[in-house]
């Protein structure tokens, strides 16, 4: 029997920590290169380009600008707004910008990991930011290691740009140490670097990290996500290619092919959950695919209800497409504060309660003596999930329905998301009998995985969906084995 109260008198305070039970990607990036306009704002331009990549990262962020001679940054630890101001920013000129906003792994927040990383090297400084996770970079910080290479931080990055300049020693060209480096790694990753005078973006030949490039009248672009080119009023030009590196030098932008692109294999939660609704990922839109993934839910999984709701925020286009197929009303059910957010406090036992309807709250009036259906994106420990189901129930819904707009999530990733352990996934423990009695709701629908990987309509890649069949792209360690801790 479900007992919602002996949850809350419970004395593990991870189950009240929705941070702990959504998949987080690590980062976000963002370059500008300014062509021959000294007086454009290129500090200012990826302020506002990371601001709209925030979801991607909460815990750290920092811009790097180039002054053609000189390369000088800012980072910290916190969110975009709270870590740059005007003095800041006034401070960071120079006709090229590359920014960095980061979430991290358990243990590795810290602020010697705030990217972008910038080192001095035979040919100068070079800035880095990366997006993903190098599956093989703690066997190569080891070597690196042997021969007298010193890391000042614990994160993959640093093993990245010290590849780049151990092999620049054999070659004045950066690309083409890119391209050496691109050899020895093995994982996921978009790259922006910079020097005194050129820019790359560089991706990883799976693509299964997010890169994209653009221009306005006076610049280049170079972003994670397609939302932050409309936050400067960037076109759109294109989505980097697996494999690929794009050089931005003298004004001029030229592409470099030379690595063999493998099958594609982009992240399909990049659709369900990580990217924001307004960006478009290799030829498809984040909505559409969303809003698809409802209407197949609703043909896989009906239900006889009075009204259909979604989890904010990435919960409600799916729940749009489930109301339009289904026929069943859509309506505003859940209230998530916005506000709760790294810095947010556990309070005492005693106040365990509030601390549940501070995140999530229902509206009663919408709910209140009907048949919901209640749509995510996805459930990975489960404990949020039984939260709000037991909202719904307190506010007066008859029946919760708990559908799910993608399949049970059984395998790590190794790849830039935070889930290293089966032991954190529920679905690797329970039948899905087993979960619906767990998060107490009527009856329980997940996505499958065909209609899944459907529903990115017009994309021009395949897709990694490892976390959910285990089928890697890339060889991974044995779980509970050293790698890397990511970006």
């Amino acid at each position: 029997m479900c007992d919602f109260g002996q949850c809350l008198q419970c004395n593990n305070l991870d189950c009240f920590d929705e941070r702990m039970d959504k998949m987080h990607e690590e980062c976000g990036i963002f370059g500008v290169y300014s062509l021959d306009d000294k007086e454009l704002d290129v500090a200012g331009m990826t302020y506002y380009g990371l601001y709209s990549l925030q979801h991607r990262g909460q815990e750290s962020a920092g811009i790097a600008v180039s002054d053609s001679e000189t390369i000088v940054y800012h980072k910290d630890m916190g969110l975009v707004p709270e870590i740059f101001d005007k003095v800041v920013l006034n401070h960071l000129k120079g006709t090229m910008a590359v920014g960095h906003v980061r979430y991290s792994t358990t243990g590795a927040s810290r602020h010697e990991n705030a990217q972008p990383i910038v080192v001095r090297s035979r040919n100068g400084q070079i800035a880095l930011a990366h997006n993903g996770n190098i599956v093989n970079a703690a066997e190569l910080r080891e070597e690196m290691e042997q021969c007298g290479t010193i890391f000042q931080t614990t994160n993959d990055t640093e093993v990245l740009i010290n590849l780049i300049t151990k092999h620049s020693i054999s070659t004045n060209i950066l690309e083409e140490a890119v391209q050496k480096m691109m050899l020895d790694v093995n994982g996921s990753y978009g790259l922006i670097l910079m020097t005194a005078n050129k820019m790359l973006g560089v991706r990883d030949p799976y693509g299964i990290r997010p890169l994209c490039i653009g221009k306005t009248s006076t610049s280049y672009v170079i972003a994670s996500e397609s939302c932050a080119l409309d936050a400067v009023n960037a076109e759109f030009i294109r989505d980097i290619e697996p494999g690929e590196i794009v050089v931005i030098e003298n004004n001029e932008i030229r592409s470099i092919k030379s690595f063999n692109k493998k099958d594609t294999r982009l992240c399909i939660f990049e659709f369900v959950y990580f990217a924001r609704p307004d960006s478009i990922i290799d030829g498809a839109s984040v909505q559409q695919s969303r809003y698809e993934a409802g209407k197949r839910l609703a043909i896989e999984h009906p239900v006889e209800a009075d009204i259909v709701i979604g989890v904010p925020d990435s919960g409600l286009s799916a729940a749009l497409g489930y109301s339009r197929q289904s026929g069943i009303p859509y309506g505003e059910g859940i209230v998530k504060n916005r506000y709760v957010g790294r810095t947010f406090i556990q309070p005492s036992q005693g106040m365990r309660e509030m601390a549940v309807r501070i995140k999530h709250n229902a509206i009663k009036q919408t709910i209140q003596g009907k048949r919901v259906v209640i749509i995510d994106d996805s459930i990975v420990r489960g404990t949020t999930t039984r939260r709000i189901v037991q909202i719904l129930k307190k506010a007066g819904a008859k029946e919760v329905h708990m559908r799910v707009s993608s399949p049970p999530l059984k395998y790590p990733c190794y790849f830039g998301i935070d889930i290293s352990s089966r032991k954190e996934l529920v679905a690797n423990k329970l039948s899905i009998d087993e979960i619906r009695e767990m998060i107490c709701a009527d009856t329980l629908g997940y996505l499958s995985l065909e209609g899944l990987l459907e529903t990115p309509i017009g994309a021009k890649c395949g897709f990694c969906a490892a976390c959910l069949t285990g089928d890697y792209p890339i060889d991974v360690p044995e779980e509970g084995d050293k790698f890397s801790c990511g970006c």
